[in-house]
């Protein structure tokens, strides 16, 4: 049965129709911008907003300030909403001009933007204080981080600054990540959020020149996929502003995208399994790949060994570090999804409509239609009818979706394989979910 090939587009905008090609588009500039100067405003006042801490940090610790502290204005609630709305339309812009943009304004502005956001405090979210406080639970305490919260030992200062919904709650991360978290453990908190930061801007962008040069293999346009991935609102800002590992587990995923596009199979089967290791969401990625080579069972069989070996390794990593402790990482996301409420979009949605809790019939029902989607996504592959990277992307949206607990960031893992589609629609998925994220404020 023969593969499915990519779909090529060209010259398309990712959500319009097609134009031809100019070497300086007016509207994509000002969407660059426009981008700049809403994150600017953001960065710049985060520490006199604290709309954009989160709430651990409020008031904001002097050591957690940064080189920015002070500056800026004092944004309330409709100043930010303004920020956010041009934001999201500076970035729809950009992305819907990307393939008629030179690829030096692109790349300065991806530049400026993750700098920008590194001088900036901790933006949004409290995770990287959770990281920090995994890491100091087994390497100098020895509790096992999968089978205990912080709260199960004395961490000092830290407790103050971790979210209090996830004080007693075990690590929900892959071993992979909580094994190379123990590096940080001599350094300080503020060195640790500064190490996270740095770690997410550097896999960002590590991220961002893997999805160009896939994208170039693929046929596709390599400065529109820069465009969606680098320049995206919720990458920047909440994924490198928040220092989440959710970019760690991205750049490692595009590494497998870009060996699989090259018909290196075995790597691939590693590579993501070694980006599951980080966040178990990256394992969705692994039935498409194997369904995408149906009609090539040696290449299958490369792939499936990739991932068998990858696994092994990975197994003896956790074994070593926290022996059977990460067997418990299923019930622990099962308690968070369950718990998510008004942290997803049918939760939202129910809770607008007044239903609180959300009933157990309704999550119920939403995973078994998110397997229902996978299932049918996965045989249009298998049969040759739909290419395994667009299915990929689509299983992610269902996912979104469907799940009971959502953050921004996570739209984050939808932008590589929109990046490496033709599929306008899925595009346009991507660049909805974005605003979506960013409405969460």
């Amino acid at each position: 049965m023969a593969i499915a090939a990519p779909e090529p587009l060209p010259r398309l905008d990712p959500i319009g129709s097609s134009r031809p090609f100019a070497r300086s588009p007016r509207s994509g500039l000002l969407g660059l911008a426009g981008l700049l100067l809403t994150s600017l405003l953001v960065c710049v006042s985060a520490t006199r907003s604290e709309l954009l801490l989160p709430s651990s940090l409020r008031p904001l610790p002097e050591s957690l300030a940064g080189p920015l502290a002070g500056a800026g204005l004092k944004l309330g609630v409709f100043a930010l909403i303004a920020a956010f709305v041009t934001m999201f339309v500076s970035y729809a812009v950009a992305t819907r001009a990307a393939e008629r943009l030179r690829p030096r304004p692109v790349l300065i502005a991806i530049l400026a933007l993750h700098a920008l956001v590194l001088l900036a405090p901790p933006l949004f979210s409290s995770d990287v204080f959770s990281y920090a406080a995994y890491s100091r639970m087994g390497a100098v305490y020895g509790s096992n981080p999968y089978l205990h919260g912080p709260t199960a030992i004395p961490l000092g200062g830290l407790h103050s600054l971790i979210g209090p919904q996830w004080l007693t709650t075990p690590s929900a991360y892959g071993p992979l990540f909580t094994a190379l978290s123990y590096l940080l453990v001599p350094f300080d908190i503020a060195a640790n959020v500064l190490a996270y930061k740095a770690l997410a801007a550097v896999s960002s962008l590590i991220l961002i020149l893997l999805v160009w040069r896939a994208a170039s293999l693929r046929g596709l346009s390599p400065v529109r996929a820069a465009v969606l991935v680098g320049l995206n609102p919720v990458i920047v800002l909440y994924g490198v502003g928040g220092g989440h590992n959710d970019l760690m587990m991205l750049a490692i995923l595009a590494a497998a995208l870009h060996v699989l596009i090259g018909e290196r199979e075995r790597r691939g089967g590693a590579l993501i399994v070694a980006a599951t290791a980080v966040k178990l969401t990256a394992g969705l990625l692994l039935p498409f790949a194997l369904a995408g080579r149906s009609g090539e069972r040696s290449a299958r069989l490369r792939l499936a060994l990739g991932a068998a070996l990858g696994a092994v390794a990975v197994a003896a990593l956790a074994f070593a570090f926290f022996g059977t402790g990460p067997l418990h990482l299923p019930a622990t996301l099962q308690g968070i999804q369950a718990e998510g409420g008004v942290h997803s979009i049918v939760g939202f949605l129910a809770g607008a409509a007044g239903i609180e809790p959300i009933p157990k019939a309704v999550t119920v029902g939403l995973t078994l239609v998110f397997l229902a989607v996978v299932a049918w996504l996965l045989r249009r592959v298998w049969r040759g009818e739909m290419d395994w990277i667009r299915g990929a992307g689509w299983a992610t949206v269902a996912l979104l979706l469907t799940t009971g607990f959502l953050v921004p960031w996570y739209v984050a893992w939808l932008l590589p394989p929109a990046a490496l589609s033709s599929d306008r629609r899925l595009l346009a998925a991507a660049v909805f979910l974005t605003g979506v994220g960013l409405t969460t404020l």
